[in-house]
């Protein structure tokens, strides 16, 4: 039952003139007694808080970096009008920075028997569920001199979803697929496709497609064209271990990787390709698998959104296991990992041959962008030892990358703004090659 600023001026205006001409208990009680008694009517007045009714309704996900609107719906079934201020609470990275006070707090004025509806419009900043706390409710009386207050619990979740800032590549890559899969005038050849049809022998085509048998019925050269297969099973591996925690720019190397997973499961399901996605670092964090072309996306963007990079070492042997028991026919098995040269010469070599012996395996990393800045850097001594330390990280991860490319694993490093593109474009190289 806290009491206004209102309250507390008027007191202190009254005791003013009171100290000055008349400095007794007589007078301080001459001015506090009606402030008291229009204190207590006032209360009496306010409606009650613990009665009201408050339901939400509203978004229930939004991408990162777009907002969510969540409706309060306030009923009054008291017999006083409810006059108050609210303050809907929510996780600090609900909102921008600075901002999370003015969208938090609502003036609100609810007729006897009435209901209103408040907007809270939340702008994450941050991957994941944000939960609903605390509704504190402050009813005023008509004074505005002393006040009722509480607090409701009114649960509400809103998942913030990967941003999926890479689909705007994904018009090129589907015009680059189009070529490969013959519905321009472009087609492929090469082991593991399908036979498309026969056309007429230009200079230029490859001999070995030419059709004997097909020629020695007609006059003319006839050569086979052939088309990239489709219905081919592709596993998308996160691993959520340490080495994703790393920031690169303003987020995670984890959120690079996701972005890069969804173009290619976009890429691929518009080729005919299914996909599925495991997320793993000493246990499953993740496993999306069976979705139609239409299902997709939105399964995995759910599936992404509350995942978090685990501060633990990702235990390569289990990682493995995982994704031969969730890929068992032969598949294409795409590795969102670090080229760090501890974790891929400890962990993931001494079992890489388990997975390309049976698979075709593609790894994609992030690469930072300040690590090849600072290896040119000049000036003074500390820029030189910066230079040194970073070529010398640089020239790790080429090592680790020419090893893995003698087990005949496909490999992607490229900055986090780089790494979507480049890596729809290894999966289409791949694809126009026949290795799927």
């Amino acid at each position: 039952m806290p009491l206004t600023g209102r309250a507390a001026l008027i007191a202190a205006l009254g005791s003013v003139p009171i100290g000055i001409w008349e400095p007794s208990w007589t007078g301080i009680l001459a001015v506090n007694t009606p402030l008291a008694v229009a204190c207590a009517c006032d209360f009496a007045l306010a409606a009650p808080v613990r009665r009201l009714g408050l339901t939400r309704s509203g978004d229930t996900s939004a991408r990162l970096g777009e907002t969510a609107d969540v409706t309060l719906t306030v009923t009054n079934p008291s017999g006083r009008p409810l006059r108050a201020q609210v303050r809907d609470a929510w996780p600090p990275s609900s909102w921008q920075p600075g901002t999370e006070v003015e969208a938090s707090r609502h003036r609100l004025t609810v007729p006897v028997g009435e209901r209103r509806r408040l907007t809270t419009r939340l702008r994450p900043t941050r991957r994941g569920d944000r939960q609903a706390d605390r509704v504190t409710i402050r009813s005023y009386g008509p004074l505005r001199l002393f006040s009722r207050q509480g607090t409701h619990k009114v649960p509400w979740t809103v998942r913030v979803l990967p941003p999926f800032t890479s689909r705007k590549h994904l018009p090129s890559k589907l015009a680059r697929l189009r070529e490969l899969d013959g519905r321009t005038s472009l087609l492929t050849r090469g082991e593991g496709t399908e036979f498309d049809s026969l056309r007429e022998y230009v200079p230029g085509d490859d001999t070995r497609s030419i059709d004997w048998r097909a020629t020695a019925r007609q006059t003319s050269v006839a050569v086979r064209t052939w088309r990239p297969e489709r219905d081919r099973h592709i596993l998308v591996v996160l691993d959520t271990g340490r080495t994703s925690a790393g920031r690169v720019g303003d987020a995670p190397r984890l959120d690079a990787s996701m972005d890069a997973a969804l173009l290619l499961a976009a890429l691929a399901s518009r080729a005919g390709d299914r996909v599925d996605l495991l997320a793993y670092d000493r246990g499953v964090r993740a496993l999306v698998q069976g979705r139609t072309a239409s299902d997709l996306l939105p399964a995995l963007v759910n599936a992404m959104a509350p995942l978090e990079p685990e501060l633990v070492e990702t235990n390569a042997r289990g990682l493995t296991a995982t994704a031969l028991r969730t890929a068992p026919r032969r598949s294409l098995i795409v590795l969102l990992t670090s080229l760090d040269a501890a974790p891929i010469e400890e962990g993931l070599l001494p079992v890489l041959p388990q997975l390309t012996q049976r698979h075709t395996v593609l790894l994609a990393s992030v690469a930072d962008p300040h690590i090849a800045r600072m290896a040119t850097a000049r000036g003074n001594v500390d820029a030189i030892y910066e230079a040194a330390a970073a070529a010398q990280a640089q020239t790790g991860r080429d090592r680790t990358a020419e090893q893995l490319r003698r087990h005949g694993v496909t490999v992607v490093d490229a900055t986090p703004d780089d790494l979507a593109p480049a890596l729809a474009d290894a999966y289409l190289a791949l694809k126009a090659a026949g290795r799927l």
